[in-house]
């Protein structure tokens, strides 16, 4: 039997006492990221959420199966967070609107979390109305007209069915028992294993005919908000997610097939969770590195395609930057990346690879070096 069978659902247990601990460190920690955050000033707090929140989108979409473009990603970011990153690349829709429902769940994460408001994320992941060359049912419950929803992995005619969700017949009334549970303030559990609970509650509903795993991590974000009372994302827990993708997928499968005691799921949560808030301190690094080097750069007059660049090597650019790709990258001439190279060359911002290769590369130097 699944979990959503059995005669007492969803009449959720817990053991506390063996959670207290994994929770205090929890909260612990992530008390101290958030007032290390807002101590950096607004600048820094807007190139830490940035790169935060690209990660975050990307890597919710990536335990999907589906790659997003990077850069479109940060594009969309940073023009609807107003921070300034120079040069934006052109967006897909798609992409868009997963930018844009990750900010409404976390930006707007006091207001009530209604059906409406999770159909208008649900046309915003699937602008056209499709999923691949598949036809989704968009902004609507699913109805199992194919047949029951079922997580299934393996070749055709090889498969093996991992889960099935609760017919579409009861979606209605388990979504109006779960939205009324998750806008409750006082619902008698910590808002951080609230948002663990909202997680799997969700997907084990799975009530779309796809999305449902970006939807029901975009909800544990916005319950993760909630707990911490701002709306900026300093860390990300998708990301943590896709590092052990197999371990959360063997986690969700576990707990569906078992009992009503989800006390090993929201024991992993918060493991995995404080592995995500342990990580942001990399980010935090990096984003005063990034600082440090903007800083050295201020009497330096350069162009938006270096800017961009730039900013791409910081980001941690995969592979060896050439003058090839700069003028692919730069939409440029070889001639002109050229130019562009050597005068940061000059300023000292770029060397040469020491790197072997039938062309040269090229890396930054940071302060300190």
């Amino acid at each position: 039997m699944y979990i959503w069978e059995l005669p007492q659902w969803p009449d959720w247990q817990f053991d506390m006492l063996r959670l207290a601990g994994a929770l205090a460190d929890t909260r612990h920690v992530q008390g101290r990221l958030i007032g290390r955050m807002e101590a950096l000033g607004f600048p820094l707090q807007d190139q830490a959420e940035l790169s935060t929140l690209t990660q975050d989108v990307i890597k919710s979409s990536e335990i999907e199966g589906e790659q997003l473009n990077a850069e479109q990603v940060r594009s969309s970011l940073a023009r609807r967070l107003g921070v300034e990153i120079g040069a934006l690349a052109p967006v897909d829709r798609h992409v868009d609107g997963v930018v844009e429902m990750m900010l409404d769940a976390t930006r707007q994460y006091a207001q009530p979390l209604t059906k409406e408001r999770l159909f208008a994320w649900h046309g915003a992941l699937f602008p056209t109305g499709r999923s691949g060359l598949t036809v989704v049912r968009v902004a609507q419950w699913r109805d199992d007209a194919a047949g029951p929803m079922q997580v299934v992995s393996g070749a055709f005619g090889h498969e093996k069915v991992h889960y099935q969700a609760p017919p579409a017949a009861c979606l209605d009334a388990e979504m109006d028992s779960f939205l009324v549970w998750f806008n409750t303030e006082d619902s008698g559990i910590d808002p951080v294993l609230k948002a663990g609970l909202a997680h799997l509650w969700f997907v084990t509903l799975h009530p779309f005919e796809d999305g449902n795993g970006r939807i029901a991590r975009a909800i544990g974000d916005m319950a993760l908000a909630r707990s911490e009372g701002t709306n900026r994302r300093f860390y990300s827990l998708s990301a943590r997610i896709r590092y052990n993708r197999s371990g959360y997928y063997r986690m969700l499968e576990q707990t569906q097939k078992g009992g009503l005691d989800i006390t090993r799921w929201l024991d992993w949560f918060l493991k995995t969770l404080g592995q995500a808030l342990q990580q942001a301190e990399i980010t935090l690094a990096q984003v005063l590195i990034k600082a440090r080097f903007w800083e050295q750069c201020k009497t330096r007059s350069l162009n938006q395609r270096q800017i961009m660049l730039l900013n791409r090597l910081l980001d941690g650019f995969e592979g060896k930057l050439t003058s090839s790709k700069w003028a692919k990258l730069a939409n440029c001439s070889q001639d002109t990346a050229l130019r562009d190279i050597t005068q940061l060359l000059e300023y000292g911002l770029l060397r040469r690879s020491e790197a072997a290769g039938r062309s040269t590369g090229y890396e930054l130097i940071l302060i300190g070096e």
